[in-house]
């Protein structure tokens, strides 16, 4: 089983649950409607990540705050990039039909280290930088759904389970990447860094 690292203990990870759509201006760079729901989909053990691998010039990065879940709860929150597969997206998005094959292959889910949450997580706010260049920075105030609302509309179908991921959406800024582009992501209280990790780009080799 794959694992994330809080508090110096290595967690198994039953699933990822993600929220599509959750920032208006994300919504309108890439010609979507906004939802007249929460959108929710999930990634499985397998896609979790600690290295950021180079698929194919169609692989998309998408930068978001992610929380740990315990006891039913946010108990931790880490930065985390939702790998996209956009041609194959656009294509099952057109035909209707699931995305688990743009959105759930295994490395798709890469995740920094987890810290414990802030007592006021409406201080959240997220940067990423792609070789020294800002491309994503978001706040809780963007979200258009919260992370109460989210723990209580997926809780409504769904037994999220202790150390479960729960990563909140995208803003805008997302795009593709090369082999050795450098990726730092962090997530700050206010203007306190709470977590931050690095990553090099590297060849994906099966």
């Amino acid at each position: 089983m794959k694992t994330i690292n809080y508090k110096n203990q290595k967690l198994e990870v039953s699933k990822v649950v993600c929220i599509g759509r959750n920032y208006v201006e994300h919504i309108k760079e890439l010609g979507n409607e906004i939802p007249s729901s929460m959108v929710v989909f999930n990634k499985p053990n397998s896609a979790i990540s600690d290295t950021l691998y180079y698929f194919s010039e169609q692989c998309r990065f998408e930068g978001e705050i992610c929380f740990l879940i315990h006891d039913a709860k946010i108990e931790a929150v880490g930065f985390g990039l939702d790998l996209t597969h956009a041609d194959i997206q656009n294509h099952l998005k057109a035909k209707g039909l699931p995305w688990e094959r743009a959105k759930a292959f295994d490395h798709s889910a890469v995740l920094s280290d987890f810290v414990t949450v802030c007592d006021d997580v409406s201080t959240l706010n997220m940067k990423l930088t792609v070789n020294n260049v800002l491309v994503q920075f978001a706040t809780y105030d963007l979200m258009m759904y919260k992370p109460d609302t989210m723990l209580s509309e997926i809780q409504s179908f769904m037994t999220l389970e202790d150390n479960d991921i729960l990563m909140s959406g995208t803003p805008k800024g997302v795009g593709t990447y090369n082999i050795g582009d450098k990726f730092v992501g962090q997530v700050f209280s206010d203007e306190t860094l709470l977590v931050e990790k690095e990553w090099m780009v590297e060849a994906f080799i099966q």
